[in-house]
């Protein structure tokens, strides 16, 4: 059997897709789990929406997931170049060998005519495919046509009168029959090759053994496997993967949240959490175990566990597993991560990272189990670096709101500066004290001095948030509640 060879050959026309990232990922498992090669091509033949930006982006965002390829446009490889640009002379000789056998002819129509064609078929109850009346061309109609500035398209043609057949890993026995089949365009007018002949040009070249893709490029297998024939290519196994789909099964799409690695990575989302929640949409793992590292998705992952069935995306889902990871990994690593957020909110000023360090790993430290990406890490920990924050009004009603908070917050201020020691215990057991001297509930100065500090009602253990700020700012905040109880009606304070 030869070794493993699978691909993953995006466009660079935009950010990569997480349905993109998901076909990446089986491949990169499949070939890791078989010890096989995994292959980056780039298809960059559109021209017209093609850039050097979106490419970045992709292969930015694919190592940012850890697909490391053992071949591409960047590391190179025995069957380069990888761009499909680079490889235009490959498709005009395997173009010209099928034109020399008779297997192609060169297609005058316009646009234009192809669509009056279609709507004449259409009019008439007949099938719209192309009815192949270029083939019939004599040499002389062919110059006459070139002479009038006509750039011709080559077809192959199809001349298919039974079914085409195909074992797909996944879907079983797939059947297509002859009626959906053309004489389909292999080279466009402008020379380049259309992607159903560059695809089998390329995966022949580059020893392709499976290919791996998703649902949606079923109906050009047909195609695809038409080519293959005619040019006397071995056919590889294919594999397609399931559709992802939104929960109201729709397509998915921007409007359903985040649907892009890049937008994943800029909220805060760690690599880890985005690849273990892909591998489970279509796949199974055997188990019941839902956090599965990179080495056990690769000696579980088959494609005989890749389900038939569409694959439904929760945003809700993906979230609650990357505050799994969060709460999990390394403190270094998350604050290491979570500190540009802190930049871009403002908390910490650019160029000042290394002194704010260690406050800012401390405040990962007291918010990360209660949030869900690294940008909520930056928004929960807020008040440890800003003093003017506005108090939440259901707190202010609840806990401030009340007769004799003011003078309560200022005798739990009074008690905490006379304390020597300013940590997480001495500061408890001054408030407990407190509360017993003056004859109310632990819970009453516990719930003000926190909505004191830091203006919300939720949080952290306030003893350690107290421990973090210090006593000075401790001292300022409740002073400045104080002040704030005071300006309320004066029947609370």
């Amino acid at each position: 059997m030869s070794p493993v060879r699978v691909r993953f050959a995006p466009s660079p026309t935009g950010s990569l897709h997480v349905g993109g990232a998901r076909t990446a990922l089986f491949n990169w498992l499949f070939a890791r789990h078989h010890g096989g090669a995994f292959v980056l091509r780039i298809d960059d033949t559109d021209t017209d929406r093609s850039s050097e930006s979106a490419l970045e982006q992709i292969l930015s965002s694919l190592r940012w997931l850890g697909l490391d390829w053992d071949e591409g446009p960047d590391v190179g490889g025995p069957y380069g170049p990888y761009r499909q640009t680079e490889r235009l002379a490959l498709y005009r000789e395997a173009a010209e060998k099928l034109l020399d056998e008779g297997r192609a002819y060169r297609c005058y129509c316009t646009p234009e005519e192809l669509a009056a064609q279609r709507e004449e078929a259409r009019r008439q109850g007949r099938p719209t495919t192309y009815d192949g009346r270029c083939a019939r061309l004599s040499r002389a109609k062919q110059l006459e046509l070139e002479a009038q500035g006509r750039r011709p398209a080559i077809r192959l043609k199809a001349d298919r009168r039974e079914p085409v057949v195909l074992h797909d890993r996944v879907r079983g026995e797939v059947v297509f029959q002859p009626e959906v089949l053309e004489d389909l365009v292999i080279v466009k007018s402008n020379g380049y090759p259309t992607y159903n002949f560059a695809c089998v040009v390329d995966d022949h070249q580059m020893a392709i053994t499976h290919v791996i893709r998703a649902e949606e490029h079923l109906s050009n297998t047909p195609k695809q496997v038409l080519v293959y024939e005619a040019l006397g290519y071995p056919l590889p196994e294919f594999a397609h993967v399931p559709m992802i789909l939104a929960p109201d099964r729709s397509k998915l799409s921007k409007r359903h949240g985040a649907t892009s690695v890049e937008e994943y990575r800029e909220e805060g989302f760690l690599p880890e959490a985005l690849v273990n929640y892909l591998a489970l949409l279509g796949w199974s793992p055997g188990g019941e175990e839902e956090f599965l590292t990179s080495q056990e998705m690769i000696d579980r992952f088959s494609l005989e566990r890749v389900s038939k069935n569409p694959a439904i995306y929760d945003q809700k889902k993906i979230a609650w597993m990357n505050g799994h990871y969060l709460t999990r990994a390394d403190l270094d690593r998350v604050a290491r991560l979570a500190l540009p957020f802190f930049v871009e909110m403002g908390l910490v000023a650019p160029g000042n990272e290394q002194k704010e360090w260690e406050r800012v790993r401390e405040v990962v430290g007291l918010v990360r189990d209660r949030v869900k990406t690294l940008k909520e890490v930056a928004e929960a920990g807020t008040y440890f670096f800003r003093s003017d924050f506005t108090y939440e009004p259901q707190g202010v009603a609840k806990h401030f709101a009340v007769p004799g908070r003011a003078d309560l917050l200022t005798r739990v201020g009074e008690r905490l500066a006379e304390l020597e020691r300013f940590d997480a215990e001495s500061v408890e057991h001054a408030c407990r004290s407190l509360a017993d001297e003056l004859g109310v509930k632990a819970a009453a100065i516990i719930h003000c001095l926190r909505l004191a500090l830091t203006g919300r009602t939720m949080g952290p253990g306030l003893f350690d948030i107290v421990a973090a700020l210090g006593k000075a700012a401790t001292l300022e905040r409740v002073q400045r509640a104080v002040e704030y109880v005071r300006s309320l009606p004066q029947s609370v304070s």
